[in-house]
């Protein structure tokens, strides 16, 4: 500590870190199960017996708390027992168009093939990769210095995000697995984010 201290102060305020943040994946659905692509759906018997046993007020460390839209995120912060939850459209879920609710086994295989490896490909005629990564790279540009929040979001979002954190291509998109109910937490010291721990169950 005392030969950090030596540093220059510009040093030292460029290794601060001054945006905290949490992503917290919604619980399971039947979308989840059954390998669909979702619709606005509540969670199912699993996703609501896990998030029982998790007490999200413990994940709570000051700052803002906030959900997607969607009903299944906005139940999850409600059965983690958080307060104050502000509602954040920019984390909201890939818009699938055509696909919503459909199973990947209805599909054709071109069209699913096209959305697995081309990022900016958008068969169902809604948001791309592409998209959903630019839409959350803005969002996070949102978030102040100083700043600790949590964020009650969808899989694709976490994705996205890791995606920016760590300046990735848009192909490791699909090389990121987020399991239901768990935890994404990153740091921005500047304008650097640092990946602490990725898709750790709740």
């Amino acid at each position: 500590m005392r030969a950090f201290r030596r540093f220059p102060t510009r040093f030292r305020k460029l290794h601060r870190v001054t945006v905290k943040l949490a992503l917290v994946s919604h619980a399971a659905t039947e979308a989840t199960r059954s390998v669909r692509f979702p619709a606005d759906e509540p969670l199912n018997v699993t996703g609501l017996r896990d998030v029982e046993k998790v007490d999200g007020r413990a994940l709570v460390r000051g700052g803002a708390v906030l959900s997607a839209p969607e009903r299944r995120t906005t139940e999850t912060a409600q059965r983690l027992q958080l307060s104050d939850v502000q509602v954040e459209d920019a984390v909201r879920d890939v818009n699938y168009g055509r696909w919503t609710g459909k199973a990947m086994t209805d599909l054709g295989d071109d069209e699913l093939h096209a959305w697995l490896t081309d990022p900016r490909a958008s068969p169902h005629g809604g948001e791309s990769v592409s998209d959903v990564v630019t839409r959350v790279a803005g969002w996070l540009r949102t978030l102040d210095e100083g700043s600790r929040t949590l964020t009650v979001t969808h899989p694709a979002v976490v994705r996205a995000a890791v995606v920016v954190a760590l300046g990735a291509p848009l192909q490791a998109f699909w090389r990121i697995d987020v399991v239901p109910l768990s935890l994404t937490s990153m740091h921005r010291r500047g304008n650097h984010w640092t990946l602490r721990c990725a898709s750790s169950r709740l």
